[in-house]
């Protein structure tokens, strides 16, 4: 499931932010079996097999950093827990590392695994 190119992306990601990121990825591959991680849009994606598109996605951004959540059905299920997150339409933006909510992130790649196949935004 691990593509090299993901190691290259998280080797440019200043130091500050490299383990997050990196726990973000090995949470990833721990949640989504099966998926494949790519490279796409520049950030690492997650692609559920037969599927064209990812589902979730994560980044280091200039400000923060960036977990993309594809599946609006999941993000329904989860809207209770997501209301005190600064979140976008499909982006939950975490200001800095020592932010990012890991339990909230397993639980949101576990639904979206669990989930069957169904359209990304």
């Amino acid at each position: 499931m691990k593509d090299p190119r993901v190691d290259a992306y998280l080797a440019g990601v200043p130091e500050a932010r490299r383990a997050a990121l990196t726990r973000l990825r090995e949470l990833c591959a721990a949640e989504l079996t099966g998926f494949e991680e790519q490279i796409a849009y520049g950030m690492p994606v997650y692609v559920r097999p037969g599927a064209e598109e990812g589902e979730i996605a994560w980044a280091n951004q200039k400000q923060y950093i960036s977990f993309y959540l594809l599946r609006t059905d999941v993000r329904d299920a989860f809207a209770d827990r997501l209301a005190g997150h600064d979140m976008g339409k499909a982006c939950l933006r975490f200001r800095s590392p020592a932010k990012v909510d890991f339990d909230l992130v397993r639980d949101l790649l576990r639904a979206t695994a669990g989930a069957a196949p169904g359209p990304v935004c």
